[in-house]
């Protein structure tokens, strides 16, 4: 990576950002907290989240209060490590995965690498899925058409980048709310239709089921939430950002996942879109296409989201291997390689419902070990002490491939296999003699992931590494730059 000065400006002429793996210095910090729970709450305020809480019903056999129970816990659960990852990005002023070369040395990152860009490129397949599908139900609209302009528009978004995501989520934000508020009142009131369903009963494998499927969801967030606040200033305090984006990740898939349970369980929908577009016309003739419409806004803005993290995990990737300029042109190459990906398989998926699910579990079995030896770290081995300069060399202190955080990582994962439960393709031993096919595999993961990592961290100098990190903070002060 060449020397990325002070004087570098955010953005570019025409708006579009400038940097991507880069250090952001002290003078180009902006932006509120406060910003950061509205961003986060458009962010899960979309069709992808009412889909989670149709599968209560429709795939876990849940009862719409037993779908909402496990969701409430399953998000609150997941939402806690995705919400204490966002106070890393005013720290480091660094995408989160450049940061994980502190557990996984310069080169072993690729391993998490490859376990994030598989979640980048899958959320934007599904998301794809999701919308071609509900809009050709809904309007009649030719699906690869459909596919086709929504790719366009979220490459466009990732391009422009980080500022302009920041944007367009609060402009969706404000404008979604008070049609999302009619329609629950609607169905609250009795008057979205719908019949009340036949009484269920509960299992333990489909309420953990859905606890885990909704936990997963913003866990899976961790690789890129401080990608989005790495230009707030270093100072920012921990407990603000953290609570900040917690209610605002949290509070609107607690909102759409009951929604999603009842349109799965009166009305007896699998399509999100379409549930939400026929309920909304019961409430108020016309509020069902209002709400198709910026339901599908606030998707494709996800994707764009989607789209500019998995291009940092990229670039991330490819300057591990061999140091790059992150230069404008390797940002939209890559956005724009990501998108053509997705669209393909968008174009191949046809099952909405089955896709998340399976989608869900596997980010999650690849991400629960990794966030746990990344959080582990940084709040309680070297408690957010980092030589940031040493982070763009495989000659660092960090090391080219750092065994410690490696071994956890894999560890993690290997534990997992025989407690998982992938529907009917694959049962873990553990899970089908001694637990009733309940999938506890991401628990396991992380535990062993990150209490591992910190039983090897304790041969580590760290007194030692006070001298780096205090000639890398002479660096940033003195000169700006990242080497």
């Amino acid at each position: 990576m060449s020397e990325a000065t002070s004087e570098r400006p955010t953005v570019a002429a025409g708006g579009i950002e400038s940097r991507s793996i880069d250090w952001v210095p002290e003078n180009e910090r902006h932006g509120r907290v406060s910003a950061q729970g509205p961003f986060w709450f458009l962010g899960n305020f979309q069709p992808f989240t009412v889909g989670i809480g149709i599968l209560g019903p429709t795939v876990f056999g849940l009862s719409l209060v037993q779908t909402a129970a496990a969701g409430l816990l399953g998000i609150l659960f997941g939402t806690i490590f995705m919400a204490f990852h966002a106070s890393q990005g005013p720290t480091f002023g660094l995408p989160q995965m450049v940061q994980s070369r502190a557990q996984l040395g310069y080169r072993g990152v690729i391993l998490a690498l490859i376990a994030t860009a598989f979640t980048f490129v899958m959320f934007n397949v599904v998301d794809t899925v999701i919308i071609k599908l509900g809009l050709n139900g809904i309007f009649g609209w030719d699906p690869t058409m459909v596919a086709v302009a929504i790719t366009v528009i979220a490459t466009v978004l990732a391009i422009y980048g980080h500022d302009w995501l920041h944007r367009v989520f609060q402009v969706l934000f404000w404008v979604s709310l008070p049609f999302w508020v009619v329609l629950t009142i609607g169905i609250m009131t009795g008057n979205a239709g719908g019949a009340a369903a036949a009484p269920t009963e509960l299992t333990v494998a489909g309420f953990l089921g859905m606890f885990t499927v909704a936990a997963s969801y913003n866990i899976t967030y961790a690789p890129y939430v401080s990608d989005y606040s790495r230009y707030l200033p270093r100072d920012t305090n921990v407990g603000a950002i953290v609570m900040s984006v917690f209610i605002g990740a949290a509070g609107s898939p607690i909102w759409l996942i009951p929604l999603g349970a009842w349109l799965g369980s009166a009305l007896g929908v699998s399509d999100p879109l379409l549930g939400i577009y026929t309920a909304g016309n019961n409430v108020v003739s016309g509020l069902g296409g209002i709400l198709a419409i910026l339901s599908v806004l606030a998707l494709v803005a996800t994707m764009g989201l989607n789209a500019y993290s998995g291009m940092l995990t990229i670039v991330t990737a490819i300057d591990s291997l061999r140091p790059v300029n992150p230069t404008r042109r390797i940002r939209i190459a890559v956005i724009v390689v990501l998108a053509v990906v997705w669209l393909l398989l968008g174009n191949v998926l046809e099952n909405a419902s089955s896709a998340l699910a399976n989608s869900l579990l596997a980010m999650l079995y690849l991400l629960a070990p990794w966030t746990a030896v990344n959080l582990m770290d940084f709040f309680f081995v070297r408690r957010g002490h980092y030589a940031i300069t040493d982070l763009f060399t495989p000659t660092g202190i960090y090391g080219s491939w750092a065994w410690r955080g490696i071994v956890a990582f894999l560890l993690g994962i290997a534990v997992e296999i025989p407690f998982m439960v992938v529907g009917t393709t694959y049962v873990g031993f553990i899970a089908n003699d001694y637990l009733q096919l309940v999938d506890i595999s991401w628990i396991v993961g992380m535990m062993v992931a990150g209490g591992s990592y910190y039983l090897f961290t304790r041969s580590l100098d760290l007194p030692a590494e006070q001298i780096a990190i205090q000639a890398s903070e002479k660096v940033l002060r003195d000169t700006g730059a990242v080497r």
